[in-house]
């Protein structure tokens, strides 16, 4: 039994007391008098201890000074949180003589099932940093006298920790910005998991004491004084921050009383109670789905602010608003100025164009909304929300292909924006949809698949490495992240399945963002489809069936690349953990088998006759008379022509097509993205394709992909693209004529292909390669009906192309499809030959394998 409470006074006391609070709670919610009253009920315990060992003088009067810590100092006790004390002392002298028996104070708290610890540190040893512990120093800040030798206290706290705080208060800040930068990792920087960590998680607690710890710092380093709480925080920063505090102080307080322990997981469980009882809520009894949105809004306003002081302590880029709170402009131009600039023209003149720049920037640069800009862009989004005239399509298409698109979107969610310019993503905002495999709300997941492809290239994962080169590919990857955006958006319609619900929603969606009709298409397949390559990873990759199912499915390689990049994003951003080695590693083999079966099986369906209904539905906005007119163009070309082109794209070529003489040629370059697109329509000739990657490449153009086909009335239609190496177009617009010249004379034989490429140098690639590709030939007749199948992998360089086509044209062999691919070094490129109309015999096999074993001089698999 205790020494000091050989009666059982003040265990009843403690006791009753926490029985009333408890009371109390279970009738008002209130958490913000558990806390208080439990800290109150503590000290008294604390001094009760204190002056008794003093009476029994066991200790003498004012030989230390007792402080609470932490919790404890901040006057916010949670009903199971630790009781923090320091035993300050003189001197080491006075702690050798009196430590071991005020030992009895936490003791006799440990009896009272209080769990307490203390900590021994004289008045010199509190002006040191420990840079293994900055945690002691940081609970100095919120340091509260409890009796005993006031003037140490005092000394600590007007003289010691001040000169501390001068000396190492910006060192300080940094650690403890550190330590906050590594747990906010541990939960995926985001405030928005299923089932949150109310203490430790973003937008919890603990962020409340580091926003007000960096507030506090920041305020004494520009006065050298200890500022006022209530003046930490300027209004209605502070009455919005409060009320945070007070709801996530009740909602601590429900845990630690529904679980009898320090626990601040916010399980399912606890959500349906939390909201049954209205824990925080203005109203009692809501739906759980609302009550965590309430949650989320208090999460947001601690973390916002909390990173904000962050980034100020941290010295990162500026925020966006630091004028507004009063910080001078430098004159110096720098970015953070002219973002500045934008946010006060919002305050002026509110306009949509400037929001959009504010959040187009964002995308562009590691920037940060403050606090206050966030409130100016809320306040300026309400403006607009019944406006029936709003942004579309290219206002919103840079935000999602900028590196940051992750941290734009989250900003124009937070303050409003996202959901006036895509009302129906309010449907997901802060949802909370329960399966044991998801971790965050849908709309954090959504924008963390944003996220997770524009990390790629910066990841150092073997198997991202490889998914970045896919995007890079993409002609329009602004159109897979707009379909990543929504692909979830029906899991906000309750009693509908989300894929069909999302369908519904995003087709109202796209029409009103008056996207291209054809990117409408792309962007509902793949939210349509976005399920498909998850299903089939769960079965057997390797059987041709399941490969063929879905080459079915995505029909030609740019959807193929845009459903493996969606997947990959989709299942990455579940859970940190979702995504594995394994996984990956089978999500890229089911993507090179299905893009190796569609390369061999190209040519099984051509178009006969009169169009089919999928084939004419893409010229439903075209004269019917123009339809008529194009089908001899179209008759005999594949169906993957079709597929790959636009009908702006086909009706071009078929322009061409009705333009070409006799034994003429047609010639059309255009920009294609940071690409050249040539297009030539002729008479189909042996030695074509070989003759024009030829001109391409004496002419230093770098041949990236291209396409060959050509119909039933022996008319070749073959495009190119390519980069413009020496940039010879890019600085002189003549040029551009000059090129088409050139090779429209060398296809009329006007020209000598051979004395263009003997006048120019350069044919080799110039710098080493970073990756060595191990060349392969595969030759084989099985995959096509009519054709042989020639596929060559090989390191790209220039001039590559035009080696292994004038090889094809030397030995007779006639090009009918060409399919030309290049991924980051590799080259892709797969030929569909005949001879003389037949498919090649295995002796022409052997022959056209060691022609090219000799032309492109590399050791083959």
């Amino acid at each position: 039994m205790s020494v000091v409470f050989s009666s059982g006074e003040v265990r009843e006391r403690y006791e009753s007391g926490l029985a009333a609070l408890r009371r109390e709670f279970d009738y008002s919610g209130n958490g913000v008098a558990v806390v208080s009253g439990r800290t109150a009920l503590v000290d008294d315990v604390v001094l009760t201890c204190y002056n008794q060992l003093v009476e029994k003088e066991i200790v003498p009067p004012n030989c230390v000074s007792i402080v609470a810590l932490g919790g404890y100092g901040r006057g916010s006790l949670l009903p199971h949180s630790d009781v923090d004390l320091l035993f300050l002392f003189r001197d080491g002298k006075h702690e050798a003589a009196y430590k071991d028996q005020l030992s009895q104070i936490y003791l006799d708290l440990w009896d009272l099932k209080i769990r307490a610890s203390a900590t021994a540190r004289t008045v010199v040893e509190c002006g040191k940093l420990d840079l293994e512990n900055p945690e002691f120093t940081v609970s100095l800040l919120d340091s509260r006298f409890l009796i005993g030798d006031r003037e140490l206290f005092d000394e600590v706290r007007n003289k010691v920790l001040p000169a501390l705080m001068r000396k190492s208060g910006t060192a300080l800040m940094n650690l403890v910005c550190q330590s906050a930068r590594t747990r906010h990792a541990k939960y995926a920087n985001t405030i928005y998991h299923l089932e949150p960590q109310v203490k430790e998680g973003p937008g919890g607690l603990r962020d409340y004491n580091l926003a007000n710890w960096l507030a506090l710092a920041k305020s004494f380093r520009a006065s050298g004084l200890w500022p006022a709480p209530e003046s930490l925080f300027r209004f209605p920063l502070r009455a919005e921050l409060n009320s945070a505090f007070d709801f996530l102080v009740s909602v601590r307080c429900f845990l630690h009383y529904r679980n009898g322990r320090d626990d601040n997981q916010l399980s399912w469980e606890a959500q349906d109670a939390a909201a049954e009882k209205g824990i925080g809520a203005p109203s009692v009894s809501i739906q759980p789905a609302q009550w965590m949105r309430e949650y989320f809004r208090n999460a947001r306003t601690i973390h916002g602010a909390c990173l904000q002081l962050m980034d100020d302590a941290m010295r990162t880029p500026a925020s966006l608003l630091d004028k507004l709170r009063g910080i001078p402009r430098r004159a110096t131009g720098t970015k953070s100025d002219a973002a500045l600039s934008t946010i006060l023209q919002l305050e002026n003149e509110p306009s949509w164009k400037t929001a959009l720049a504010i959040f187009q920037r964002m995308a562009l640069e590691p920037l940060q909304l403050s606090v206050d800009a966030q409130r100016l862009l809320r306040a300026s989004a309400s403006q607009f929300a019944s406006a029936s005239a709003k942004p579309a399509w290219p206002e919103l298409s840079p935000i999602l292909v900028g590196r940051f698109a992750g941290s734009a979107l989250r900003a124009m969610r937070d303050s409003g924006y996202l959901d006036v310019l895509i009302s129906e993503l309010k449907l997901i905002d802060a949802l909370v949809i329960r399966d044991y495999f998801h971790r965050y709300t849908v709309d954090e997941h959504s924008i963390l698949t944003i996220d997770t492809l524009h990390g790629l290239r910066s990841s150092e994962s073997e198997w991202a490495q490889r998914f970045a080169e896919v995007l890079d590919e993409l002609d329009k990857p602004e159109v897979l992240y707009l379909a990543l955006l929504l692909h979830d958006v029906g899991k906000g319609v309750e009693g509908e399945d989300h894929v069909v619900g999302s369908l519904r929603i995003a087709k109202q969606v796209l029409v009103r963002l008056n996207l291209d009709p054809q990117d409408q298409d792309t962007v509902l397949f793949l939210i349509r489809s976005h399920l498909e390559m998850s299903a089939s990873m769960r079965r057997d990759i390797f059987d041709s069936k399941v490969i063929g199912a879905l080459a079915a499915k995505v029909e030609t390689p740019e959807p193929l690349k845009m459903l493996t990049l969606l997947t990959y994003a989709d299942i990455s951003s579940v859970n940190p953990e979702a995504m594995t080695d394994w996984k990956a590693e089978t999500l890229w083999h089911l993507y090179a088998s299905t893009a190796n079966f569609l390369n061999r099986h190209v040519d099984e369906a051509i178009v006969h006759g009169t169009l089919d209904s999928d084939a004419s539905g893409k010229f439903h906005s075209f004269p019917p008379q123009l339809a008529k007119q194009m089908q001899p163009f179209l008759q005999g070309l594949p169906q993957r022509y079709l597929k790959i082109y636009s009908p702006e794209q086909i009706v071009q070529h078929f322009s061409l097509f009705s333009k070409l003489q006799h034994g003429g040629v047609e010639l059309s370059l255009l920009p294609h993205r940071d690409l050249y697109e040539l297009t030539i329509v002729a008479a189909d000739k042996a030695g074509l394709f070989a003759t024009i990657a030829g001109a391409l490449s004496a002419s230093g153009m770098e041949i990236v992909k291209a396409n060959a086909f050509s119909n039933s009335s022996g008319v070749a239609v073959d495009c190119f693209y390519f980069k413009d190496r020496f940039r010879t177009l890019d600085l002189n617009a003549s040029e551009h004529e000059q090129l088409k010249e050139k090779i429209a004379r060398i296809l009329r034989g006007e020209r000598s292909l051979d004395e263009l490429i003997r006048s120019r140098s350069g044919l080799r690639r110039s710098t080493t390669p970073k990756v060595q590709i191990e060349t392969r030939i595969l030759l084989e007749n099985e995959s096509s009906t009519h054709n042989t199948v020639l596929e060559v992998v090989a390191q790209d360089r220039p001039g590559l192309l035009y080696q292994i086509a004038q090889c094809l044209m030397q030995l007779g062999c006639n090009i009918e499809i060409a399919l030309i691919e290049t991924e980051g070094e590799m080259a892709l490129d797969v030929f569909y030959l005949t001879v003389d109309g037949r498919k090649l015999s295995i002796e022409m096999h052997n022959r056209l394998r060691e022609e090219l074993q000799e032309k492109l001089g590399d050791d083959l698999a």
